[in-house]
């Protein structure tokens, strides 16, 4: 556990996450307290836990829930939002067809993606809400909604664990709730 208090590893997997061409300004340890990712997918096939580029696939309407608090890295870049579970989660996976309508919003696939790796990273232009509150210890609690539907519940706690091993926290925590509260 304590490696997760660790601001390397919090860099390589948040790095794992980030497009090409951007560079992590911040992150921190937080928490997450209710994950609701949705996407819409074209010309696509599902099979196990990935998605397939596919000319002659479907449109697969993707929820990908979890309800329960967990570890997460959060991430910011100078156009990107990054989320990433700080250890392997399940999540709770829905798989619908496209509503009518849907083209405008409908990404396409153009490789193997892996459910896991859907839902961690976006435009900071697509956030559309973000509110903050106190919460208990110093911490601040962010509902945070994207122009999609998916919607995080998040904690950003005032240390960033034992040890010191994320000496940054409290600098990178700031910077994250400045640039996600000038929204």
């Amino acid at each position: 556990m304590s490696e997760i208090f660790d601001e390397g590893n919090m860099r390589r997997v948040l790095g794992e996450h980030i497009p090409e061409g951007e560079v992590l300004e911040a992150g921190i340890h937080g928490i997450s307290q209710e994950t609701r990712i949705k996407g819409i997918f074209g010309k696509c096939i599902y099979m196990e836990d990935k998605l397939i580029p596919d000319e002659k696939g479907r449109v697969i309407v993707l929820q990908k829930e979890k309800h329960s608090d967990y570890d997460v890295y959060i991430g910011i870049t100078r156009h990107f939002l990054v989320i990433a579970g700080c250890e392997k989660n399940s999540y709770f996976y829905m798989f619908d067809d496209a509503p009518e309508g849907s083209e405008g919003i409908m990404q396409e696939i153009l490789s193997e993606t892996f459910l896991a790796d859907i839902g961690t990273c976006f435009p900071l232009a697509d956030i559309q809400d973000c509110q903050f509150k106190k919460g208990w210890m110093g911490s601040v609690k962010c509902n945070l909604t994207m122009k999609n539907g998916s919607s995080f519940k998040l904690m950003f706690p005032k240390r960033g664990g034992i040890g010191g091993g994320m000496p940054h926290h409290a600098e990178y925590r700031e910077a994250i709730i400045e640039r996600l509260g000038g929204m």
